[in-house]
């Protein structure tokens, strides 16, 4: 009771410093679209004061003595905007700040909103994508997508063109969280790894982060992807129609009541629709480059996505959306998947007059199925669905500092039918339900030293399992030019994979959750709980040389238990799962370059990644040794409207399990009195002893890409765009199929051509 007493105290005396100050809040925004400017820097004149806006435009300073003030307002490629504030005593004094583009980027606003973005956030194992870094990319039909991008960020090795798989820094893709606007996306890639399920023109931005991501986010042991859309043009109706050989998409944003100024309501719509129809253009186009286009290019999927937005005069907002992804991939004779995601939610953003808080949260419901028949005549099948609730608090306080909490419930039901390698078929329909709560502190030291404290509590209640998560961030800068980061966690999970380690590549990912019974871990012995757990050791440093950016990230991972599919399951009354370990460690080295007209990016990592069943240690399939990418553009013309750009790509070769031979598999459900002299059996394998002892070949592709701009009118512009990409055509292997001993290989040289109307 002492001790709650003292705590209550100082927190009164808390709040009694700063009744004898003001504080300033608000929003930035563009002028033209009336989006939030995420970044943007605010500055206080004559004072050494200031903030950044976060995801929603949104940012407080407080503390500040009563007074008249100045603050100046800068954010990259818009004008900076100066702006007269009172700020009375004890009293919070809100403001809406609109800036406009302008047409050249000035190098002293590109360098003050990068220093502000290093020096302030910790930033371990993060990298932001915007929308204009997205488009910088050689883009096949000049669309760029975010699936393209993600492949260059260091730590991430990609499975190719086809399969639409991404692993990050020693994690499989269920290790992963993506998160659209706060909801979890349970596929995002289509089959065809050249596009997601993403609508590029809709995103504001995208977080990855690679390892030792905060207390916010739980239910995975790996990495995450949080992906913003924008909440829609507030003055005009805008968008764009694009076409081309790989598909055709609509996209439309604009005001259902417009945004008249500080005292007006604005409500906002997004729309796009994206279908991919290369299944059918692929012979007809490029039927003369041989297979595999002669015999059609198996691939199609439909994205549809909408969005509503409702933003009030204090810039607090209210969203409704819904989305519905539909993918299909058919290899004649060898495999047909289909999948399919629909679903939809809120997210609200409030920030209270009388409050320097940030209120956020949301409710979002989404059902995934997906369906693999293969030539062994082994349906695959699984679905997920169900619903998840969040909200979160941030508080702000002087020099950068922040108090972060928040609870979140989820539940979802998974089902699954799948056949093991002997044909065995495993089953597993399940509900679960999870409670997790948060708190973080971030506090800075002045300008050299940040810390980012926190701890997650993580319930599993079907399991039933808590899980007590700390977590630490942190950054040292040494100077304006050279910072110090790391950053450490413990992480946990309940969601498991179906995948194989023996397939070479696996197109099929089912998903169920931890079973409730006891489970015998590499050692022998039973483990203690079944939930999946994992520890992250990131460190870091950052270098600027004049418009040069350094960066080097040692890490390592840790998963102490991984539950797996029993791949030894030989009899029926073998147990379907087993517990794994496996370590992750790695570094990755990234250097960009961004000034006037020239880009460049150059990306080294090297990762070691394996798995101990408790019979063996083997590297997993995407286990890389050495992984590069190399993106480099060039804008060209006087009014800026060439663009020439080019990506290489070298990835040294997977590991994948060996066929030692194969042999008749005979039935013997008629127990002893099985013929077995005449009876035909089936042709099975068998593998070699070593899982994943052999390696494929080394990946590498050149990617090439030019673009020209129309300027119609100021708000209407025609691109074409012309690329190529593979174009030394290198046969990159994809698929084998054991049985008939039949290759299929990533696509070969492919040429296209786009054009697309903004407006």
């Amino acid at each position: 009771m002492k001790k709650l007493l003292s705590l209550l105290s100082c927190l009164f005396l808390f709040a009694g410093v700063f009744a004898q100050t003001g504080t300033l809040k608000g929003f930035v925004y563009e002028t033209a679209t009336g989006e939030p400017l995420t970044g943007a820097t605010i500055a206080i004149k004559t004072t050494n004061k200031g903030a950044q806006a976060d995801v929603n435009g949104f940012f407080n300073i407080p503390k500040i003595t009563p007074g008249n003030y100045t603050i100046i307002v800068t954010s990259l490629g818009f004008e900076s905007q100066e702006k007269e504030v009172t700020i009375k005593d004890a009293e919070i004094t809100s403001v809406k700040i609109y800036l406009n583009k302008k047409s050249r980027e000035l190098k002293g606003v590109q360098i003050s909103a990068k220093k502000e973005d290093r020096i302030y956030e910790t930033k371990v194992g993060i990298t932001r994508i915007t929308p204009k870094e997205m488009k910088l990319m050689p883009s096949i039909g000049g669309e760029p997508d975010i699936a393209q991008y993600l492949q260059v960020m260091p730590g991430v090795v990609s499975t190719g063109d086809q399969g639409g798989q991404l692993y990050i820094r020693g994690g499989s893709p269920i290790q992963n969280k993506i998160l659209l606007d706060g909801m979890t996306i349970y596929n995002p890639f289509h089959s065809i790894g050249l596009y997601s399920v993403f609508e590029t023109d809709a995103i504001r931005n995208a977080d990855v982060m690679s390892g030792g991501f905060g207390v916010e986010y739980g239910d995975r042991t790996s990495a995450i992807v949080s992906v913003t859309t924008k909440d829609g043009n507030k003055k005009r109706t805008s968008g764009k129609l694009a076409i081309n050989p790989i598909l055709a998409k609509v996209f439309v944003e604009g005001p259902l009541v417009k945004d008249r100024g500080d005292s007006s309501v604005a409500v906002t719509y997004i729309a796009s629709v994206k279908h991919s129809y290369l299944k059918t253009t692929s012979t007809a186009l490029y039927g003369s480059l041989g297979e595999p286009y002669k015999s059609k290019l198996p691939y199609s999927f439909t994205d549809l996505y909408g969005k509503v937005n409702i933003s009030s005069t204090n810039g607090s907002k209210f969203n409704v959306f819904g989305f519905h992804f539909d993918d299909n991939v058919s290899y004649t004779g060898t495999s047909d998947l289909n999948w399919k995601s629909s679903g939809g939610g809120t997210n609200f953003v409030i920030t209270p007059g009388s409050s320097t808080s940030l209120i956020s949260g949301g409710f979002y419901y989404s059902d995934y199925q997906i369906a693999l028949a293969e030539a062994d005549n082994r349906p695959r099948q699984s679905a997920i669905s169900g619903f998840d609730a969040n909200i979160k608090v941030t508080s702000y306080f002087p020099n950068h500092s922040e108090l972060n909490y928040g609870v979140e419930f989820t539940g979802f039901k998974t089902a699954y039918q799948y056949y093991n390698f002997i044909g065995i078929r495993l089953e597993q329909n399940d509900y679960t339900t999870q409670l997790g709560g948060f708190l973080k502190l971030k506090k800075a030291f002045g300008d050299k030293l940040i810390v980012e404290p926190g701890v997650r509590l993580q319930y599993y209640a079907s399991i039933p399992v808590a899980r007590l998560e700390p977590r630490l961030a942190m950054k040292f800068n040494a100077s304006q030019s050279i910072r110090f980061k790391a950053a450490a966690g413990m992480y946990s999970q309940n969601i498991i994979s179906s995948k194989s380690d023996r397939d070479i590549v696996n197109f099929f990912t089912g998903f169920l959750t931890a079973p409730d019974f006891e489970i015998a871990k590499p050692d022998g012995t039973y483990a203690n709980n079944n939930v999946q757990k994992a520890v992250h050791v990131v460190g870091g440093i950052e270098v600027d040389a004049g418009d040069l950016e350094f960066t080097l990230e040692p890490w390592y991972k840790y998963f102490g238990q991984l539950i797996t599919i029993n791949r030894y399951k030989l009899l029926p009354t073998d147990p379907d799962f087993s517990i794994e370990t496996g370590k992750a460690y790695g570094v990755d080295f990234t250097m960009k370059y961004a000034k006037g007209r020239h880009y460049f990016w150059g990306v080294y990592s090297y990762g070691y990644v394996d798995r101990n069943d408790g019979r063996q240690t083997y590297p997993t399939p995407f286990d890389r040794r050495h992984n590069v990418n190399i993106l480099a553009s060039y804008t060209a013309g006087r009014k800026w409207d060439w663009e020439f750009s080019a990506r290489f790509n070298y990835g040294s070769a997977f590991p994948f399990t060996q066929t030692q031979a194969f042999y008749e598999k005979m039935d013997f459900s008629n127990g002893i009195s099985t013929d077995y002299l005449t009876q035909n059996g089936t042709l099975d394998v068998q593998y070699a002893s070593q899982i994943n002892g052999g390696r494929l070949s080394d990946y590498h592709r050149l990617d090439l890409s030019m673009k020209k701009k129309f300027f119609i009118t100021e708000t209407s512009t025609i691109e074409a765009s012309g690329s190529l990409s593979n174009a030394y055509n290198r046969e990159n292997i994809f698929y084998i199929d054991r049985i008939r001993n039949t290759r299929e290989y990533q696509l070969p040289i492919f040429p296209s051509l786009g054009v697309s109307w903004s407006f």
